[in-house]
C-alpha cells in the first residue's frame, strides 16, 4: 500500500516533537492534540483488526464470536450494557473483532513500540490518526449525534441510537471509520488513556481506506538503536506494564523487563 507520512527521529529530543506534532489549538491556546496514537513494535505490522488475522470466512464468524461470548460470558456482571458495551468488553478480553485499539497518550503508544524484548533488534512504528476529522466521512445520521452532543468520538450510548448493533451498521454502503470511547471496564483501560476505531464494514483494510487521506495520519518510524533508551525513560516516568496493567501479570512483565540485561 502507498502509505506515506514517515517521520524518523533522530534523537530522544527530535523524538519529543514528533510526538506531539501538531497538538497546538490555537483556537483555545492550549495544546489539545486532534490526533489518536497506536504504537507496534515492528514497522512492517499493518492496521489488521485481530477479526482479520482469524483468516478463513472470518467475515461471517463475527457475529457468532459475538453471541458466544455473551452467552458463555452471563456470570459477568454487565447490567444493562448494550451491544456495544459488549463488543468493547470482548475485545478488551481477547475475542477477535473488527475493533483496533488506540489511545490518546503519545507515551502509552511508545511503551508498546518498546515493550517486547524479543522485537528489539527491529524498528517499531507508532501511527498518529487525526480522529477529530473522522466526522467529515461519516454517514448523516452519525455526524449529527457528534454534532449535537459536541464531540469528536462515539460512547456506547451515542452509537446505540443510530445503531442498534453491528449488524445494523454494516449495512451502510459507505465505507467509513467510527472513532468509539469505551465505557471504563476497569483500570487497565483507564491508565491506557484508550480508545478504538472499528471501520463501517469488516473486510474494509484501514491503511487501504487512508492511502488517499494523507491529511488524516502520520507516522513515527522507531528506530531499533534507539529502543533501550526509549524504554529505560519511559520506564524512569513511569510508564511501563505495572501501570498499564494493573495486576499481578503487568508487575511481573515489568520487572522480567526491567531486569532483564541489555
Amino acid at each position: 500500500m502507498k502509505l506515506k507520512r514517515v517521520f524518523v527521529p533522530k534523537d530522544w529530543t527530535q523524538l519529543q516533537g514528533l510526538l506531539f506534532n501538531d497538538s497546538f489549538n490555537s483556537k483555545i491556546d492550549r495544546i489539545r492534540s486532534p490526533y489518536i496514537y497506536r504504537g507496534l513494535s515492528r514497522c512492517d505490522y499493518d492496521l489488521q483488526t485481530s477479526l482479520q488475522r482469524l483468516g478463513g470466512f472470518y467475515e461471517t464468524l463475527e457475529f457468532h464470536l459475538l453471541r458466544n461470548f455473551k452467552k458463555y460470558a452471563h456470570f459477568t456482571d454487565m447490567g444493562d450494557y448494550n451491544e456495544w458495551d459488549w463488543l468493547a468488553m470482548a475485545q478488551h478480553h481477547g475475542l477477535p473483532t473488527r475493533l483496533l485499539d488506540w489511545t490518546y497518550s503519545p507515551y502509552v503508544a511508545l511503551h508498546f513500540a518498546t515493550a517486547e524484548l524479543d522485537k528489539f533488534q527491529n524498528d517499531g512504528i507508532i501511527w498518529a490518526l487525526k480522529y477529530e476529522v473522522l466526522k467529515k466521512y461519516l454517514p448523516e445520521k452519525l455526524r449529527k449525534e457528534l454534532l449535537e452532543v459536541g464531540s469528536n468520538s462515539f460512547t456506547s450510548e451515542m452509537l446505540v441510537k443510530v445503531y442498534r448493533n453491528l449488524q445494523e451498521l454494516s449495512k451502510e454502503k459507505k465505507e467509513f471509520l467510527v472513532a468509539f470511547e469505551s465505557p471504563s471496564l476497569d483500570t487497565r483501560i483507564v491508565n491506557q488513556f484508550a480508545i478504538f476505531t472499528f471501520m463501517s464494514h469488516n473486510t474494509s483494510l484501514l491503511e487501504k481506506w487512508l492511502e488517499d487521506k494523507p491529511d488524516l495520519y502520520f507516522r513515527i518510524k522507531i528506530p531499533a538503536s534507539m529502543k533501550w533508551e526509549i524504554r529505560d525513560k519511559l520506564d524512569q516516568v513511569n510508564i511501563n506494564e505495572r501501570v498499564l496493567f494493573p495486576g499481578f501479570d503487568g508487575l511481573c512483565k515489568w520487572l522480567k523487563r526491567h531486569y532483564s540485561p541489555k
